[in-house]
């Protein structure tokens, strides 16, 4: 049985492996281990509460009950843009007129932003090859949603995803190539490093402070922006399912898209009950995502399970999975 529970310090090694698995343009998997170090360590600190609510960052690992082995990860921020800047380009269209010769033209053009500031963020979601079958995805992802519903005093009004961008055959990023590169001078992976392990100064220091009109850069390039990544349309269809939509804004490296959702209509949550555990063999069983609701001990499992309007008929097997005992109050959804 696969089931999604806290990331801690001990997991370091399995982390990066997943760092390493997941390729270029993967941001939020650094393969640094000192830095992923301090995020198991941070994300410790976040499930306990004890770091304010905008700066908490919760890590999600997808175990595998009988082997131990992590086929997955994913995360929730609580805020982004708390401590510095959160930089996004803008696609937007610019008209211009002249009377003289009474032409009009619509330009689109890349604005540089800072438009997500406060907003909570899931991302990181990555599982390991060959383990992306027979619903482990939907579970990993949709279980940041039920943490979210479980404590929607901890997250922000808005959530917003981050989509990792287009990378051609020879996992080259067109967007990088014929646009970011042109200001930020570095290659790829020492820029993608940056923003993990610096404080950002190098984005503000160097981004482009006016509109990078489209109709000059090269087709490649055009045709990346808010493309997404071969292996992450499977995302992108699970987001959309959850009700986010594509904001406009796009990653001012690789120009995936940014997605977002009002926190409470994301359909995980929405469709969401609380209900006691009754531990026994359910006689009419279905396939539920069933979590725990105290964020210290968070859990979620698929079960197959029979929801009452009073209870949720649990058996044993997935009540150990979630580390609860009869009468325990659970999160459930469809």
């Amino acid at each position: 049985m696969q089931f999604v529970r806290p990331a801690g310090p001990a997991d370091i090694d399995a982390l990066l492996e997943l760092a390493y698995l997941s390729g270029r343009g993967f941001t939020s998997l650094p393969e640094d281990r000192a830095t992923l170090i301090q995020r198991l360590a941070l994300s410790e600190r976040s499930f306990a509460g004890d770091v304010p609510a905008d700066q908490a960052w919760y890590v999600l690992m997808l175990e595998d009950s009988e082997t131990g082995q992590i086929d997955g990860i994913a995360g929730v921020k609580g805020g982004v843009g708390i401590n510095r800047p959160h930089f996004s380009f803008r696609v937007m269209t610019l008209a211009q007129y002249s009377s003289a010769t009474s032409t009009r033209f619509d330009h689109q053009a890349l604005v540089l932003v800072n438009e997500c500031s406060g907003c909570s963020e899931v991302g990181s979601l990555f599982l390991r090859p060959g383990k992306r079958q027979n619903g482990a995805g939907a579970l990993l992802a949709r279980a940041r949603y039920m943490l979210i519903g479980a404590a929607p005093e901890r997250f922000a009004s808005t959530i917003m995803a981050e989509l990792r961008g287009w990378f051609d055959d020879q996992d080259n990023s067109p967007f990088w190539d014929g646009i970011a590169s042109k200001f930020f001078r570095l290659p790829f992976e020492e820029a993608d490093r940056m923003i993990t392990s610096t404080d950002g100064q190098f984005i503000l220091d160097l981004a482009p402070r006016h509109p990078i009109y489209l109709e000059l850069v090269d087709t490649s390039a055009r045709e990346a922006i808010s493309a997404v990544h071969r292996h992450g349309v499977p995302a992108l269809r699970m987001l959309e399912r959850e009700g986010f939509t594509r904001s406009g804004l796009i990653d001012i490296f690789d120009g995936g898209p940014t997605m977002t959702a009002a926190r409470d209509t994301i359909a995980t949550i929405r469709h969401a009950r609380r209900l006691p555990a009754r531990l026994g063999e359910p006689a009419m069983p279905a396939p539920l995502l069933v979590a725990t609701t105290v964020p210290g001990r968070f859990r979620a499992v698929r079960a197959m399970a029979e929801r009452h309007d009073d209870a949720l008929i649990l058996p044993a097997a997935e009540a150990a999975a979630l580390g609860v005992a009869d009468g325990e109050i659970l999160m459930v959804s469809e």
